[in-house]
């Protein structure tokens, strides 16, 4: 109990400190090419961070060519027209900085890190590594090997298969059921003529972003920006989603694996980011698994000793997006705990939650979303990801004063709501067979 009241101290702190301090000055541009600029004037630390996003991911991929966005984003970082993978590597080590570049569920990323006197060679080798990517054969299958092993590795981590499994189940055909680093099947036939033709159709600059965070001048970043992403603008119209609509199982499935802790998940669908149900359902899912005074972690680890560790996954989504309660368990406990949690979640459904636990849950929330922007980096990111997505780069502030805006009320009425057919995931290991 001491350390429960000590974080939510912290975090209430954090959370008065995020919501009473003057924000740095945020200048955005779109360009004459139609790329979007967005510069975050913070002088407190000598380091600035740029994040360039561009509309893709595996949300807007299929089944055969699920993880091409990240496998394209990893194989840009091993060469350009100027640079091969070693030559990248020492420039950026000259910048003293960083450099690096994935796909995720709804972006690609270029993103990179550097000395604040340096900044414009870092945007300079982002533009270079964004614009002049040479994709070589040999990178390609470099690349393809380390991602394979990646999927290997999740595979083989209960927790992640039991995820991985949930996502599928809750979603079905939608492509959200797809991790982003892809599927087997589907790296093994990317070749680099699906690369460059992927890299052709989503690096136009109408879906572009550049953020930058740092102790900058914004008119300088933008015509920096101007001059060194010039690009000719090819309209190309909005990227064709995957097929599929999110259609959940609403069912219990068992994993055998040879596990020493079971996984058990239980999933319900949620509504998008942009739907006004999104902060109440993310206040929901705080009250039940937010830290060690949600009450899957009060009443199911606490009281009864029934997890090793148990908590409320959620997600920023375009699209439908998701609550998952996760728990890992003794695999002679998983029947128990796996009966506790859809115990509590039948509670918060049938009785309201009291003003004391949707204030800590409050803070929670913004304590986190606080402390997660901690970095230059951090704000570049959130800058680029929300923009690009089309929520706007002060998202993080609207969706801030509707979780401060979430009721009583709110809470029950979207746990009545949402928190209805729960899709059941249990990672366990085989039972012994009766002889």
């Amino acid at each position: 109990m001491k350390r429960a009241l000590a974080t939510l101290a912290l975090l209430l702190v954090t959370g008065v400190a995020y919501a009473a301090a003057p924000p740095p000055a945020v200048t955005r541009r779109v360009l004459a090419s139609g790329m979007t600029v967005i510069v975050r004037q913070d002088a407190s630390v000598g380091v600035m961070a740029a994040s360039l996003h561009v509309r893709a991911g595996s949300l807007f991929e299929t089944a055969d060519t699920v993880g091409i966005t990240n496998f394209l984003h990893r194989v840009m970082l091993r060469g350009t027209s100027r640079y091969n993978a070693l030559q990248l590597t020492e420039a950026i080590e000259d910048l003293g900085g960083s450099l690096d570049a994935s796909g995720d569920v709804e972006y690609g990323e270029v993103r990179g890190t550097a000395l604040a006197r340096n900044w414009e060679g870092l945007l300079k080798l982002m533009a270079e590594v964004a614009l002049r990517p040479t994709l070589p054969d040999v990178e390609i299958e470099r690349e393809r090997r380390l991602i394979q092993s990646v999927i290997q590795t999740r595979g083989d981590t209960p927790f992640q298969r039991a995820f991985d499994s949930l996502l599928v189940d809750l979603y079905g055909p939608h492509p959200y059921a797809w991790p982003s680093v892809g599927r087997r099947e589907s790296i093994e036939r990317i070749d680099r003529t699906a690369l460059r033709a992927h890299y052709a159709a989503i690096y136009r600059p109408d879906r572009m972003v550049l953020a930058v965070s740092g102790p900058l001048d914004s008119g300088k970043v933008i015509r920096l920006a101007e001059r060194v992403f010039r690009t000719p603008s090819v309209p190309g119209g909005p990227m064709p989603r995957g097929a599929g609509e999110a259609t959940a199982r609403n069912e219990r499935r068992v994993v055998e694996r040879p596990v020493q802790q079971a996984q058990v998940l239980v999933g319900y669908l949620g509504p998008s980011l942009t739907q006004p149900d999104y902060a109440a359902v993310r206040v929901l899912g705080t009250v039940l698994g937010g830290g060690m005074s949600g009450r899957l972690f009060t009443e199911l680890r606490d009281k009864r000793g029934l997890a090793y560790s148990v908590g409320m996954l959620g997600t920023f989504r375009t699209g439908p997006s998701f609550l998952i309660t996760h728990m890992g368990t003794a695999p002679a406990n998983a029947e128990a705990a796996e009966a506790g949690v859809l115990a509590e979640i039948d509670r918060i459904r049938a009785e309201p939650v009291t003003e004391r636990e949707l204030a800590r849950a409050k803070a929670y929330l913004l304590g986190n979303l606080a402390m997660d922007r901690r970095t230059n980096a951090r704000h570049a990111w959130y800058m680029a990801f929300f923009e690009v997505t089309g929520a706007g780069w002060d998202f993080p502030e609207r969706y801030a004063r509707a979780v401060e805006a979430v009721t009583v009320e709110d809470v029950a009425r979207v746990a009545r709501q949402y928190l209805v057919q729960p899709t059941v995931v249990v990672v366990q290991p085989p039972k012994p067979v009766a002889r």
